[in-house]
Formats: C-alpha cells, sequence, structure tokens
C-alpha cells in the first residue's frame, strides 16, 4: 500500500486519539470515521491485491500471537 497513505492515517489517528478527550461530539467522531473509511476504501480499491495480502498477514500474525499463547 501506499505509505504516504498509511503515515498519514497514522499521524490523524494519534492526533485524534491525543486530542480526543477535549470534547469531540458524537457527530465529530462520526463524521472523522466516515472520511477515514472512505479513504480505506479508496486504499482498497485502488490496491486490491496488496490489501488482501496485508489482511492475510495480518490475520496469520494475529493467530501466531493467540496461538503461541498455549
Amino acid at each position: 500500500m501506499d505509505e504516504g497513505i498509511i503515515q498519514n492515517l497514522n499521524e490523524r489517528l494519534e492526533n485524534a486519539s491525543e486530542n480526543g478527550h477535549e470534547g469531540l461530539s458524537e457527530v465529530d467522531v462520526r463524521e472523522q470515521l466516515e472520511i477515514l473509511q472512505e479513504r480505506a476504501e479508496t486504499v482498497i480499491r485502488k490496491h486490491p491485491v496488496k490489501s488482501v495480502i496485508a489482511g492475510l498477514l495480518t490475520g496469520f500474525i494475529i493467530a501466531k500471537i493467540f496461538n503461541s499463547e498455549d
């Protein structure tokens, strides 16, 4: 996936979490989530194969983490 988009999303999420206690209303949160969803959908549509691979890799890593606890 495009590293610039991912970095931008990470920065926005970090800023949102830092500023979250400053009184964001429920409407603001919904609007921000809709924007993030639209951007994620755009990235997935532009790079479907990479998105599937990233999803599979994420699932594999999470499965390894949970299986290693046994």
